[in-house]
């Protein structure tokens, strides 16, 4: 088994209903097929880049999953077949393939998700104050080259 994500988009004018059925026949791939859904994220309705046959608008979704060639075959072959889909990308991960291990990760993912934050929020209380470092002139080669033109000058005067 390898683990996959699948982005797609559908139609904006569709149902919630509609929407509903589209993830549920996916998931029932992925687990008549012996997969493993980690996760399933709606990420609701969005601005298209360019226009997708005269849409402006698209339903984006995404599903997370472990699972065999054959049924990663089967999503695409249902997706292009299916009218509501405007299109879809299928990218190949590397992770966790076991649900232990993608419960695993999703734990790690939200720990590391909620450590900057604390550490935002502590930063700030403390009332700590970052300055930048003043870079030296010396780096900066045009910054030495002006001042060596202005010594020059100055000795010719």
């Amino acid at each position: 088994m390898k683990r996959y994500e699948v982005i797609a988009i559908a139609k904006s004018a569709l149902p919630e209903e509609d929407i509903t059925k589209i993830i549920d026949r996916i998931e029932s791939i992925v687990v008549k097929d012996h997969g493993v859904i980690a996760k399933i994220d709606k990420w609701g309705k969005r601005r298209l880049a360019y226009e997708i046959n005269k849409e402006k608008e698209g339903y984006y979704f995404l599903f997370d999953f472990a699972g065999d060639g054959p049924m990663v075959s089967e999503i695409e072959r249902n997706f292009k077949i299916d009218d509501r889909i405007l299109k879809f990308i299928t990218i190949k991960k590397d992770g966790a393939v076991t649900r232990e291990g993608m419960d695993a990760e999703t734990a790690a993912a939200e720990a590391k998700k909620a450590q900057p934050a604390a550490e935002a929020g502590s930063a700030s209380a403390e009332g700590k104050i970052i300055v930048p470092l003043e870079k030296n002139d010396a780096d900066n080669p045009r910054k030495s080259f002006e001042k060596e033109s202005i010594k020059k000058d100055d000795q010719g005067k």
